[in-house]
């Protein structure tokens, strides 16, 4: 996966290396020499990941990294550390900073160009934008609750002494499991996190349960890291879908910020796929009833049409409109309104099979599309949703009946009639049927 990627090196000879490297896997660098510069790279040619020097002549890294994570358009591009001195205090200091991965420099080639490519697999520009202002409001923050974290496949003893040493470090529970039972999983046991033994004979096992894991319904959007012996493993890691690797120096508390740091992004990105699903709904749905709505009943019409070309057999259209209910406003008030909707809704769908279409396209109104329908058919599931209306009364949640019916357009849509002609014709019957005294069909 190739991606522009910005290089800040105040070193020359630095910036051409790391230009050659990356130029190889087929990369555009972008080169910078100091904070400054990059900082106007970043706003300038928009780089999809930052190798960024620890120490610029002009400011520290860690400045740099700090100010893009202020920036709304920037705080979730992938940064990766170079330092010439890796001790655990300066590791510590870039992650909490917000950066991804922290290497020694010269980093391993074989790694790094990995690495490169893990960050860019998750990271999407279209995502680097927060959500939407009026997005899931009414939800938590993602953030804000305990989640779980598996340890699989470790000998028992260091499985023990690092869920001892994790758990004072980390506001998640840690669970103990065996490769088998890491597998097992369903909604209700997959944790936010697994962390994989793969050192020495361990490795051949591990890269397979990752490779299950990310295969896995249950456990795919999973953060999962493997503890590896060195570079080559870390490497191979990375391209099977590793979010993250562990190298034997790090330390325990460096181990918990990437871990709880998986959670938070992998949370994120579980609010993120909510608000898409929540947003295709409210673009497809009405509100109230829960029906499809105009927009959506129409494309559906348009996708019946055409299989009405292929099959030579009609479809039909009904518009349902409830007689006299702005009397039920003004005598009940809009809420007991509303009630009538949903309850008429809930009526009209509950006699229509699996492939009819039922959309709300109007304040009271409904349109139903019934394919490939002989018109016999369409005149008796008409009168049937007439009856299933006015047979039975609504009551109110004041306990209040409230008697109601239906009046109904139809219309016997013939092969490659537009969606618009049909419905059209469909109101020209409805009219019809209000003039004639409304609870009636008229064809």
């Amino acid at each position: 996966m190739a991606g522009r990627i910005l290089i800040v090196d105040d070193v020359a000879a630095n910036r051409i290396v790391l230009k050659a490297r990356l130029a190889t896997a087929f990369h555009e660098p972008i080169l910078a020499a100091s904070g400054a510069e990059a900082l106007e790279a970043l706003r300038r040619d928009r780089p999809d990941l930052v190798l960024l020097d620890f120490q610029l002549p002009d400011m520290q890294g860690l400045d740099v990294l700090r100010a893009l994570r202020a920036d709304p358009v920037a705080r979730r591009l992938p940064v990766i550390i170079l330092a010439a001195c890796t001790q655990p205090e300066t590791r510590l200091a870039a992650l909490q900073a917000g950066a991804d991965e922290v290497f020694h420099k010269p980093a391993d080639d074989r790694l790094l160009l990995a690495r490169i490519r893990s960050l860019l697999r998750r990271d999407d520009p279209e995502d680097r934008h927060d959500l939407p202002a009026l997005a899931l409001q009414e939800q938590a923050s993602p953030y804000d609750w305990p989640g779980l974290i598996c340890l699989t496949a470790f000998p028992a003893v260091e499985g023990r002494r690092i869920a001892r040493a994790l758990t004072p470090l980390l506001p998640h529970r840690i669970d103990l499991r065996d490769s088998r039972t890491a597998l097992l999983t369903h909604p209700d046991t997959a944790a936010d996190a697994y962390l994989i033994d793969a050192k020495g004979d361990a490795a051949p096992l591990a890269f397979a349960l990752l490779s299950e894991l990310r295969a896995s319904p249950d456990s795919r959007h999973a953060g999962i890291a493997l503890v590896t012996d060195g570079p080559e493993g870390a490497a191979m890691a990375c391209d099977l879908g590793a979010d993250d690797v562990i190298l034997p120096a790090m330390s325990d508390a460096e181990l918990a910020l990437r871990i709880a740091a998986m959670v938070t992004r992998n949370r994120t990105a579980a609010l993120r796929r909510a608000s898409i699903r929540a947003n295709i709904r409210l673009a497809m749905t009405d509100p109230l009833t829960g029906l499809f709505n105009r927009r959506y009943a129409l494309r559906r019409m348009g996708e019946m049409s055409l299989a009405a070309v292929d099959s030579g057999t009609g479809y039909a259209v009904l518009l349902a409109d409830i007689d006299r209910f702005k009397q039920v406003n003004d005598r009940h008030g809009h809420a007991a309104g509303d009630l009538v909707l949903v309850e008429v809704a809930r009526r009209l769908a509950a006699r229509l099979g699996p492939d009819d279409l039922i959309a709300r396209i109007g304040g009271e109104e409904f349109l139903i599309a019934l394919p490939a329908c002989a018109p016999s058919d369409a005149c008796a599931m008409a009168q049937s949703l007439c009856r299933a209306i006015a047979d039975q009364p609504i009551t109110l949640p004041s306990g209040r009946p409230v008697a109601l019916s239906i009046s109904i357009g139809l219309a016997i849509a013939r092969p490659g009639t537009l969606p618009d002609e049909a419905v059209e014709q469909a109101d020209r019957a409805l009219l019809e049927a209000k003039v004639q005294g409304r609870n009636r069909v008229i064809t």
